[in-house]
């Protein structure tokens, strides 16, 4: 079974207004409603590919009732722990300039965590499980680690999609996957990465603290693949329009998780995942399968 955690799922209230003007009423053109969170994002992409799994995480009043609702709507399984708050709004308001307002989300306890910890111990030998996002402030900033160091004695394939600490931190246990970006790899190492030489010499460095295989994904200019048997793939984005760039790498993510799981084979996996972090990029939401099939034909 493939699960995906998320600390801080939401909803996204995004906002359609012509030129808007701050500090006056605004009135809007239209408005849409997602359901938003990196390992939710994975889910759904792996539910349109035709791949069951099931959302982990916390969810709280009316807002978590309504997530809740939507994956059901999708397909997708969840086991979410209840808290007391509510789960979050995300407001975005898309002008002649975008702004967003992200909300911090409800509090998470010592005893919330205690039931997450029950639930992944119930995880067994060859499942995957998808850590992916930033945390609430609420959360101990080593809860990765103390996830990875409870599941440590399991045959699991933990994936680590987060940013610096979060990441580093979590390559001593040996991830199955990471995916950084170029900007964040320059962010991990504190340089400006300018080659492909380079970006080859700092995910072999990722690779000796632990990542078992690292896609470095490049945005317009494709990504590239070091895998655990130190062979490298590396592919350009496949041609298309940009249309919405949030979840693009969640969808990579899922995409390559797909790919490993359908064929066992780590260049498919890769193509996979550029294919369906592709087919986000030229959708108005995450990926469907038909496009993704589409893509990866062009690889």
């Amino acid at each position: 079974m493939i699960y995906t955690l998320t600390f801080n799922p939401a909803i996204d209230y995004i906002v359609n207004v012509d030129n808007i003007q701050f500090g006056k009423t605004n009135r809007s053109k239209n408005e849409e409603i997602y359901i938003g969170g990196k390992g939710i994002n994975v889910s759904i992409v792996l539910k349109n590919l035709g791949v069951d799994s099931k959302c982990l995480g916390f969810y709280g009043g009316f807002v978590g009732k309504e997530i809740i609702r939507i994956l059901d709507d999708f397909g997708c399984k969840s086991d979410f722990i209840e808290v007391e708050q509510n789960s979050r709004i995300n407001i975005k308001i898309k002008s002649n300039e975008e702004t967003e307002l992200n909300a911090q989300g409800p509090t998470i306890s010592n005893e919330n965590i205690e039931k997450l910890f029950l639930k992944l111990e119930t995880l067994k030998d060859n499942d995957i499980l998808v850590l992916a996002g930033s945390i609430p402030n609420t959360i101990p900033s080593n809860i990765y680690q103390k996830i990875q160091e409870k599941l440590k004695d399991k045959n699991i394939k933990i994936v680590v999609d987060a940013t610096k600490d979060l990441l580093i931190n979590s390559l001593k246990y040996k991830p199955f996957l990471i995916k950084p970006n170029k900007d964040e790899l320059n962010e991990i190492f504190n340089v400006e990465i300018e080659t492909d030489e380079q970006l080859i010499f700092y995910a072999k460095e990722l690779k000796k603290l632990g990542a078992k295989n690292i896609i470095v994904s490049l945005g317009k200019d494709g990504a590239f693949l070091l895998d655990e048997n130190d062979v490298i793939y590396k592919s350009k984005a496949p041609k298309g329009t940009l249309i919405n760039s949030v979840g693009a790498g969640d969808s990579m993510v899922a995409g390559f998780i797909y790919g490993f799981e359908k064929f066992n084979n780590y260049e498919k996996a890769f193509k996979y995942s550029v294919a369906t972090g592709s087919a986000t990029a030229f959708s108005y939401w995450l990926a469907k399968k038909d496009l993704v099939e589409k893509l990866f034909e062009t690889l």
